[in-house]
């Protein structure tokens, strides 16, 4: 019996070591620019802020989404008060993130400058 929860321990460290890695290191990081389409704090048990961004696209191509995840609410407040404004979202990509607890998507904006329209 001794033996079982020391494993159990054992995996629960180990599962919260490999989460905590996956949410402090950063695979890349970038910039995209579009126009704020959507934002909503959203889940049943873990709420988590998730994005639309439509980027511009050329005249006459099909407009691309980027899907997004907000952790900070301050940073979450300033994108809802740039609703279908023209903006840059500044992000990290943090791949292999074990649970959808911490946002959908693996990019995690982490700020959002207005751009002046075209």
């Amino acid at each position: 019996m001794g033996s079982f929860v020391g494993f159990l321990v054992m995996a629960a460290v180990l599962f919260t070591l490999y989460t905590l890695a996956a949410l402090n290191w950063s695979y890349s990081a970038g910039e995209r620019a579009g126009f704020m389409q959507k934002l909503s704090h959203k889940g049943f048990v873990c709420k988590t802020w998730e994005g639309e961004l439509q980027l511009v696209a050329l005249p006459g191509s099909m407009p691309e989404k980027f899907l997004f995840s907000v952790r900070d609410e301050a940073v979450a407040q300033r994108i809802n008060a740039t609703m279908g404004k023209r903006v840059a979202l500044t992000y990290q990509q943090h791949i292999g993130i074990p649970t959808s607890c911490f946002g959908e998507t693996e990019y995690f904006v982490t700020e959002v400058k207005e751009l002046p329209s075209q």
